[in-house]
């Protein structure tokens, strides 16, 4: 399965540094630059498509439509595995305040916020719907729209990297990412939009080839497990059809 992974639009709540997680905020007045520099890369390329994912938040939601309209398509799938971390109370919060009333906030990806979850339980979830996608698309082509801290999790997990040390690694809204999943493994990364933080600090040489699918492959955060609670019943929604 090859997916091209990018990042929702950008909304008023990026651009005033306040959490938001599984709530919503309106898009920023050039929502739009962005978006439509990574579909004109997207169109440069001239990939095709086989489905839409997407989180089944409204910005990362809103971001798969428009891409999968732009190529007559409105199918698009809602997964809440793809959502981004759940800030529980701290939802508006500035992150200058989370920052300095909260240590473990991007140190510790096993601190549960308040009324929320860490970031390793977002990184399971997340990982363990793409390797969903993989069994049921094996051979496809996929555009998956999700969160900063989904992609950061991601890139983490199958590029065996060690996620406590990449919590803060940036991801642009212009962040284009290529995975290539083969029995559970990644066995090709790169970027094709703006670098993100895992490339420009140098600790992702792109293009990354991983090992052979034979070899055993062990991870920094163990295995995958399927998580309890209402967010892992189910796979995605489908929201629309063309």
């Amino acid at each position: 399965m090859r997916f091209i992974l990018v990042r929702h639009y950008r909304t008023v709540n990026n651009e005033t540094r306040r959490i938001m997680g599984w709530g919503d905020a309106p898009p920023a007045e050039d929502w739009e630059t962005d978006v439509a520099f990574v579909d004109e890369l997207l169109s440069k390329r001239a990939i095709h498509f086989d489905a839409y994912y997407s989180s089944a938040l409204a910005r990362s939601l809103e971001t798969a439509r428009y891409f999968a309209a732009k190529r007559g398509c409105t199918q698009v799938h809602a997964a809440p595995q793809l959502n981004e971390v759940n800030y529980g109370a701290l939802f508006q919060q500035s992150k200058q305040w989370v920052e300095e009333s909260y240590p473990e906030y991007k140190t510790d990806p096993d601190f549960v916020f308040p009324q929320g979850e860490s970031f390793r339980q977002m990184q399971r979830r997340s990982v363990d719907f793409v390797l969903s996608l993989q069994r049921t698309h094996p051979d496809d082509t996929l555009l998956v729209v999700a969160h900063a801290g989904v992609i950061r999790g991601l890139i983490s997990h199958f590029l065996s990297l060690d996620f406590a040390s990449n919590l803060k690694r940036k991801v642009s809204h212009r962040y284009v990412g290529e995975l290539v999943i083969e029995q559970n493994l990644c066995v090709f990364y790169d970027e094709i939009g703006r670098p993100s933080g895992f490339v420009k600090d140098d600790v992702v040489q792109i293009p990354y080839r991983g090992r052979s699918a034979a070899a055993p492959r062990p991870t920094a955060d163990g295995p995958v497990a399927r998580q309890g609670g209402e967010i892992m019943e189910g796979l995605a929604v489908l929201t629309s059809g063309c």
